[in-house]
């Protein structure tokens, strides 16, 4: 099995929330995302992205329209030097009963299979309680960005996270600083 892996949300966490984006030309990267991102690669860490997409399933997003946002926003990481291990997503609504819908695990299952990662030794960030509710249901640590809805999720909360940070590069620091990720990479 290759190294750990983060497992981002998309939405809030590394690009703005553009409420079911479904244009690639109203994608843009959040401030300290890409940095962020190439700090945590330097830390040793594989860059997953994990995220519920309930528009498709609502008939706001055409699979193609997800493709294109996903595309833009992987094109906008690799000029700022980051390349993503994948990107797994959720394409049911909230009241499917889906096994894949975060909290729940199965995206996490399903990347694990396809990328050869061991999910125990994974680190979540987000910025909603899904985000941190697959940390807990996954049993691994998770942060809370203070970007997209994780300041409200913040205040509104009781706080299940390891750590609240004010972005990427702030959730970086943290991995980069705290022991019990450190043995995660072991």
């Amino acid at each position: 099995m290759k190294g750990p892996c983060v497992l981002l949300d998309r939405d809030g966490t590394i690009i703005e929330d553009g409420h079911y984006l479904a244009d690639p030309d109203g994608v843009r990267l959040l401030p300290g995302a890409a940095e962020g991102l190439r700090r945590l690669v330097a830390l040793g860490w594989r860059l997953v992205v994990v995220s519920n997409q309930s528009g498709l399933a609502r008939g706001l997003i055409s699979p193609e329209a997800l493709q294109a946002v996903n595309g833009r926003m992987e094109a906008l990481l690799a000029r700022e030097g980051v390349a993503l291990e994948g990107i797994f997503f959720c394409p049911h609504g909230p009241d499917e009963g889906c096994r894949c819908r975060k909290p729940k695990t199965g995206l996490v299952v399903a990347a694990a299979k396809a990328l050869g990662f061991d999910p125990s030794r994974s680190v979540v960030i987000g910025d909603k309680m899904s985000d941190i509710g697959l940390g807990l249901n996954l049993g691994v640590p998770s942060l809370l960005v203070r970007t997209g809805y994780g300041r409200e999720t913040e205040r509104r909360e009781r706080p299940l996270w390891l750590f609240a940070v004010d972005d990427l590069v702030g959730a970086a620091l943290a991995i980069g600083s705290a022991e019990d990720f450190a043995r995660r990479k072991r």
